[in-house]
């Protein structure tokens, strides 16, 4: 039985685990932290822990992947790829961004990893759009190509946020002092939660408490503060309308998911709020949007199937 390794790095903590290249399952889990000095060391501390013997691998990274030369944006670490690829004697070294793969996870996934949320069924190889709040707005599209999908990341959560309602005027001309330019990424994202609770407040003239995200998300769940619940209902309506525009944009038949950590840890409070009509509310297009589903991805390890899905397309296997 053949294995390939598959991790997924963020600021904090390094994922790793073992892919079975013909099924594509994910086992060995083993979680380390981004204090050790390299990814090489990671890895060969993760292959001594589990015994395993690789010669393929795929790691995806929270940082921009343009060639050889990696640099992480909220870590130490810096490395080639090639010369990491050849002190580990793998015949492939494959370093992605980490939303493509959260975005090629799409492909991988089984009925329990989803939660639908309206729309008709998803159309056999039509694109797909994958988009995820977190700390910050990770985009992506998945084009099928005729023998497998591909992902077509971009910077779209840094596109210009386009108020809708007088609420959001005001919550727009607040944060646009405050930073100029106002992207969705601004909102939409475990910061931006922070932001549209404190312009809400500031628009009523009252000076905002010092939140995180967390608990901004914590008193709107349990209605015990007003702001916050204001707050969380508003940022599921923007991404309901953010996610329709990527839907529009792309054509998306094939489904629009969600992913990141937001939308799953505020599930019920989510499914209760406007995210659908605000999907949908595109005017003449709204029948248009009506039929494409939309999913929330409750798979607690997308960066790991997604690695997974990247490797065994590599090296041959379906999508």
């Amino acid at each position: 039985m053949a294995f390939a390794l598959v991790g997924d790095v963020g600021g904090t903590n390094a994922r790793m685990a073992l892919c079975n290249l013909e099924s594509g399952e994910i086992s060995s889990v083993k979680t380390y932290p981004t204090s050790y000095p390299s990814l090489e060391e990671v890895i060969r501390q993760y292959l001594k822990d589990t015994g395993a013997e690789v010669k393929n691998s795929c790691i995806a990274m929270a940082c921009p992947i343009k060639g050889d030369e990696v640099v992480m944006t909220n870590a130490s670490w810096s490395f080639s790829i090639k010369e990491t690829k050849e002190h580990l004697g793998f015949d492939q070294l494959e370093i992605i961004n980490d939303f493509t793969a959260v975005s090629m996870a799409v492909t991988q996934m089984k009925p329990e990893d989803l939660r639908k949320v309206g729309g008709g069924e998803p159309e056999s190889h039509k694109p797909i759009a994958v988009y995820g709040p977190g700390t910050g707005l990770g985009v992506a599209h998945l084009i099928y190509t005729g023998r497998k999908y591909i992902s077509v990341p971009g910077e779209g959560g840094h596109v210009d946020f386009a108020a809708n309602s007088e609420e959001e005027d005001q919550i727009l001309e607040i944060l646009r002092k405050q930073f100029g330019h106002v992207s969705y990424e601004r909102i939409l994202s475990g910061p931006g939660l922070v932001n549209l609770y404190e312009a809400i407040v500031f628009a009523d003239k009252r000076t905002p408490e010092r939140l995180t995200p967390a608990e901004v998300a914590i008193r709107a769940k349990q209605n015990s503060d007003t702001d916050c619940f204001r707050a969380l209902n508003l940022f599921c309506i923007i991404l309901g309308r953010f996610g329709g525009d990527l839907a529009l944009t792309a054509g998306a038949f094939g489904g629009v998911y969600i992913a990141g950590g937001i939308i799953p840890k505020n599930l019920d409070f989510f499914l209760k709020s406007g995210f659908r009509t605000a999907f949908e509310d595109k005017g003449r297009f709204k029948e248009y949007l009506s039929k494409i589903p939309v999913y929330v991805i409750v798979n607690d390890q997308p960066g790991l199937v997604g690695s997974a899905a990247v490797i065994r397309q590599k090296l041959g296997a379906k999508a």
